[in-house]
């Protein structure tokens, strides 16, 4: 069996944590940054948390197009130190608008690093533990987005917003230096694929095998970031305060107990059985939370939806770069992630507008069948072409 738990591996994993700590850290602080320090309204406030993800955006469609021409080492540095001088500016920020000015930017910063991260970790993986090594890659997130939040808030309510930063500023530095020591795969270019690049061409900036799974990624954060935007609204209305604190935590505990589980499943039998079990696991937790009237029925969904969604986005991930020529890996990696990021960052605004006229239950009723429709619009657009998803590996 080819190696995977490499020196690289781990130095890459831990590069993508880092970014990932510093985001979920600040993406849950900043809110009560810009009201406290700007006198802000709470929609204001929503606007500087969430417009980080449209920088991203960005960022991840410039990693996309120029990564493989500039190289993937010298890419992750660039975000890094980027990275860096943006987390050190919040210390200067002087008003709201500058506020999302720099989010925006630091957004996109980020969107090159966790993109470089993502690609480079696609040539360190052996080809036959794609599935296996992507969801303990995806754990360095699932980490992240329960240690930042949680240390965030802590260091908010027992320090100060400048002491979030202060550890953020030294995580972003580690992460820098650590590039240093990092080892990255060459992979040579077809010459057919060495040419004139002065004219437009989609083809660039996306990669057309990974659209398909990249859109259903897309649609079932709908599913996710209902829960991620609104669990505490809901929680606060069906006077289950207290067990809502823990749903993340039992979302990410489901996760780091099942990843490596259902990563070796993935590389057993392709993707296809994976893909589906996410989607049912996923959409039975968003049923579960519409009908949550106790604490233990609440982080029982939580439960399966870590099972799914959790499982769902390193299985995605992994499809997405199998599907891809490979030497387009950085061109999958961040075309699969500017579709995930373009439906987190409008989901929250349409399933608000949604929510005002059904209400919560309804909504993560809805939100359940949604899901199960993702899984039939798989279906047509990949899982019955089964040769092209079980059995193709790199072209």
């Amino acid at each position: 069996m080819q190696k995977l738990w490499t020196k690289d591996f781990v130095i890459v994993s831990l590069e993508n944590f880092f970014a990932y700590f510093t985001y979920y850290t600040l993406i849950s602080t900043i809110t009560v940054f810009a009201i406290d320090q700007f006198h802000t309204s709470t929609s204001m406030a929503g606007l500087s948390a969430g417009i980080f993800i449209l920088g991203a955006v960005f960022g991840r469609l410039f990693t996309g197009s120029w990564i493989d021409r500039i190289g993937w080492k010298k890419m992750l540095y660039i975000g890094f130190a980027c990275f860096l001088i943006t987390t050190f500016l919040y210390f200067f920020i002087s008003n709201l608008p500058l506020l999302i000015v720099l989010r925006i930017l630091h957004g996109a910063a980020f969107g090159v690093c966790s993109t470089s991260t993502g690609t480079i970790v696609a040539s360190i993986i052996p080809t036959s533990r794609r599935g296996e090594g992507t969801g303990y890659y995806a754990l360095s997130t699932t980490l992240a987005s329960a240690v930042g939040p949680f240390l965030g808030m802590y260091l908010v309510h027992h320090a100060s917003f400048q002491v979030n930063l202060i550890l953020c500023t030294f995580i972003v530095m580690i992460g820098f230096l650590g590039v240093m020591i990092l080892k990255v795969p060459k992979v040579e270019k077809p010459i057919a694929d060495v040419g004139n690049k002065r004219k437009f061409n989609i083809s660039d900036y996306v990669e057309p095998a990974a659209v398909p799974i990249s859109i259903i990624s897309a649609f079932i954060g709908f599913g996710y970031y209902s829960v991620l935007s609104f669990l505490t609204s809901y929680s606060q209305e069906i006077n289950l305060v207290e067990a809502g604190s823990f749903f993340f935590i039992t979302y990410s505990a489901a996760i780091l107990v099942s990843r490596p589980v259902i990563g070796r499943w993935f590389d057993k039998t392709g993707g296809n059985i994976v893909m589906y079990t996410t989607f049912f696991l996923f959409a039975f937790g968003l049923f579960l939370l519409s009908q949550a009237h106790n604490g233990f029925v609440l982080l029982l969904a939580g439960a399966f939806v870590g099972l799914g969604y959790g499982n769902f986005l390193s299985s995605a991930q992994a499809l997405s770069i199998k599907v891809s020529p490979k030497h387009r890996m950085g061109l999958a990696t961040s075309t699969f992630f500017m579709f995930t990021d373009g439906g987190a960052g409008i989901s929250p605004f349409v399933l608000g507008m949604f929510i005002q006229t059904i209400g919560f239950r309804e909504m993560y009723l809805v939100m359940a069948f949604f899901v199960l429709a993702c899984s039939l619009l798989y279906f047509l657009m990949l899982g019955k072409r089964k040769s092209y998803v079980l059995e193709k590996s790199y072209r």
